[in-house]
């Protein structure tokens, strides 16, 4: 039903009435219409005063009233005004994803370069024997989703078995950490006697034992470098990661290099998986670390003497024969276990290897995969 228009009604219903009294009434006499009083002129003086009276009214009294009294009686919230950073809001992540300053405002900068610092392996062929082989133990492993890059100095031949897949870094993100650290060192901008006091905030759980030291002690990054690769301490890690400029430094010096896939997210230890990598990416680092000018060759002695003293043996180590040479870097969340590095054979052949494995949590199949395939790379390539 349609909303009535009670004025025009009205409007109507009193002419209306107006109307019928008029025509139809017994008495002669007519309806006189209403006279309107004309509006008379006004005094100027006292519309002055009016107009001052009320301007006094609206920009004195009524804001000195509410300021003195009104706010007093209903108190007020003591944030008067929700202040809002609408950059921050706009632009959540530019304050720790940072990759330049610009006019004191930090800024996302495009990571893309015309070149890359780090060489490809040259991949000749692959390698079907070992692969197969390696296919077949992974048969026998049905839980287990494993991840193997190999290459061969000799021929540059290779093995890839879902090589350019993105797995969980676990420690072995420590292998970039070092390598930026060092080219660092090379560029002047600290040295190995340089130290780092140990604070709370770099303290982390899981491996290492820095964690349970005391406070407000100065470490030397040679000795923070040497627990991170050799006792794979998380606390040294972060320490050195803050050094050289923070995760969004690390993740610059990456890109830079050419490895697509690799990129640090979290603090040490990432129990989450969020730091990732791939076996492919792991055997491109150790190859330029080996054979490329990406760092000096006094760097490399230090980072071989780190990478040859690793405690953890079970893994890589565990398939190949004593007298057998090792470099490698280890990792382990539970999740995803992995070992990657450079082997020299007892024939003085060599080759790069890296296995990272998928498997449920804290499973032993992961360790025993890794140790028989090992066994069987090492076995077709030396012989």
């Amino acid at each position: 039903m349609p909303k009535r228009d009670f004025g025009y009604s009205r409007n109507r219903d009193m002419y209306s009435a107006s109307y019928e009294q008029y025509y139809f009434n017994d008495s002669p006499k007519k309806i006189k219409p209403i006279k309107r009083n004309k509006k008379k002129k006004g005094n100027s003086l006292q519309k002055i005063i009016s107009i001052t009276f009320f301007a006094f009214l609206l920009f004195y009294v009524l804001p000195f009233s509410f300021r003195n009294y009104i706010v007093n009686v209903f108190p007020q919230n003591e944030n008067k005004m929700l202040n809002i950073n609408y950059e921050k809001f706009l632009f959540p992540t530019n304050e720790y994803l940072y990759k330049d300053l610009f006019l004191g405002k930090y800024i996302i900068k495009d990571t893309e370069y015309s070149h890359y610092i780090m060489k490809d392996m040259p991949e000749t062929y692959e390698r079907k024997i070992l692969k197969t082989r390696l296919q077949a133990l992974a048969n026998e492993y049905r839980r287990l989703k494993p991840s193997i890059y190999v290459w061969d100095y000799e021929n540059s031949s290779y093995v890839n078995i879902e090589g350019e897949t993105i797995y969980p870094a676990a420690s072995i993100i420590k292998l970039p950490v070092l390598i930026e650290m060092f080219r660092e060192i090379e560029r002047g901008e600290f040295t190995l006697s340089d130290k780092m006091i140990l604070e709370d905030y770099y303290r982390a759980s899981g491996s290492g034992k820095l964690q349970y030291s005391q406070g407000g002690i100065a470490h030397t990054m040679d000795y923070l470098a040497r627990i991170m690769i050799e006792n794979s301490d998380n606390s040294s890690t972060n320490m050195i990661i803050a050094k050289i400029g923070g995760m969004p430094e690390v993740n610059r010096a990456m890109k830079h290099w050419g490895l697509k896939n690799t990129h640090i997210s979290n603090w040490l230890p990432d129990l989450d998986g969020t730091n990732t990598t791939t076996s492919k990416e792991l055997v491109k680092m150790f190859y330029n670390i080996d054979t490329t000018n990406i760092i000096s060759n006094q760097s490399k002695r230090h980072i071989a003497d780190y990478l040859g003293h690793v405690k953890n043996n079970r893994l890589l180590q565990a398939g190949l024969p004593k007298n057998a040479i090792l470099l490698h870097k280890t990792g382990d969340i539970g999740f995803m276990l992995g070992d990657a590095g450079i082997v020299k054979t007892h024939t003085g052949k060599k080759y790069i290897v890296a296995i990272l494995v998928k498997r449920p949590y804290n499973s032993q199949q992961g360790k025993n995969f890794i140790v028989k395939a090992s066994k069987i790379i090492y076995d077709n390539i030396a012989y």
